[in-house]
């Protein structure tokens, strides 16, 4: 079992990962909470595959628990959905001494999360995430959020498990496109990170390798990430590069309307990101091939017709990470050596000059 330590100030925890470890979920949170009651949240995709194991698990070791489930898609992470989980768990009782656990993918963390986060103005919080996406990023450094209307994560908050639980055999059950999701998003923390993760990347060739190797892929891309949030665990600087590929990326996603996931976006959004730094001769030439020759080796979409709207600037100019009118562009000069532009607003369109990615 590999466990990473992630120390803050105010909160530390584990992140233990290792194949078969959903077994151990009982004797796992019995180490970091006393006895209590546990809302044990999942989507309606997630739910009937490994909820009834959890909570027996759970059961088994003495904790009540109750099963809480929600449709599973983006669209649940919402208010409504929030406030709905939060009469269930009124009415079944549930007070300050107890806990929250997140079972399923990114939505669900960051929806059960936020749950935590509010009710009674803060309980206990575990997150066992079983989506690749949620495993090597999201459920690690504690954003918790939901949507409104279009607008991703507007509402959320910055709350911190008690403990991360990483299990590599729930990835054997999703739908190649929901794996090959998650790994946009390890190509990232691999562009910024070098080493050997980029290494391991670069022997990815399929989706199958990507299931091969998913034990070593979500430790080096959570450790990067822990490393990162240890270092500015509220995104005040150093946590930013964990945003390469989110601001084209979180424009074109938005304009999609549900037909990318996220990690789709974020593949487009770094090529796009990429390719324009190489132009303007901030990044190593020859970069942006790189990526889409990695990118397409698992048929991650590198580039996207919205690229080409004129709303894709509306989008990122009312960006949440515009701060003081400014942008903050992450970018890499090679890989391994990320950077941050920061750009006014107001000339962010003329700065970004996007278009459709053409690489030979």
């Amino acid at each position: 079992m590999k466990m990473i330590r992630v120390d803050l100030p105010d909160h530390s925890y584990n992140v233990e990962i290792e194949n078969g470890i959903l077994s151990c979920t009982g004797q796992l949170v019995s180490s970091v909470w006393s006895q209590r009651k546990i809302a044990l949240v999942s989507d309606s995709n997630v739910a009937p595959l490994y909820q009834d194991q959890v909570a027996e698990a759970l059961e088994a070791v003495g904790f009540s628990v109750r099963n809480y489930q929600f449709p599973a898609g983006e669209a649940s992470k919402s208010l409504a959905v929030l406030e709905d989980l939060t009469q269930q768990m009124a009415a079944d009782g549930f007070n300050r001494d107890d806990g929250v656990i997140a079972l399923g993918g990114g939505v669900t963390g960051d929806l059960a999360g936020f749950l935590a986060a509010t009710y009674m103005r803060g309980i206990s919080l575990i997150q066992i995430p079983t989506s690749l996406l949620a495993q090597v990023d999201s459920s690690v450094g504690g954003k918790t959020a939901v949507d409104l209307d279009n607008t991703k994560n507007i509402i959320g908050a910055f709350y911190q498990p008690d403990l991360v639980i990483i299990d590599p055999d729930t990835l054997q059950t999703l739908k190649t496109r929901d794996l090959v999701e998650g790994y946009g998003e390890i190509v990232k923390v691999a562009a910024l990170s070098d080493g050997d993760l980029w290494q391991l990347v670069e022997s990815i060739n399929s989706p199958a390798d990507i299931l091969a190797n998913a034990k070593e892929l979500s430790i080096h891309s959570v450790q990067y990430k822990a490393n990162v949030v240890m270092g500015d665990e509220k995104e005040g600087g150093l946590r930013q590069l964990l945003n390469f590929g989110h601001t084209i990326g979180h424009a074109v996603e938005a304009l999609a309307d549900g037909d990318l996931r996220h990690g789709e976006a974020v593949s487009i959004g770094m090529v796009a990101m990429t390719q324009i730094f190489e132009e303007k001769g901030l990044t190593r030439p020859g970069l942006t091939q790189t990526l889409v020759e990695r990118l397409d080796a698992v048929d991650l979409p590198t580039t996207s017709v919205l690229l080409e709207s004129p709303k894709v600037f509306d989008k990122i100019k009312n960006d949440k990470k515009n701060r003081d009118g400014h942008l903050n562009l992450i970018y890499v000069h090679q890989v391994g050596a990320p950077a941050i532009k920061s750009i006014p607003s107001e000339d962010i369109r003329e700065f970004l000059d996007i278009k459709a990615i053409n690489v030979s």
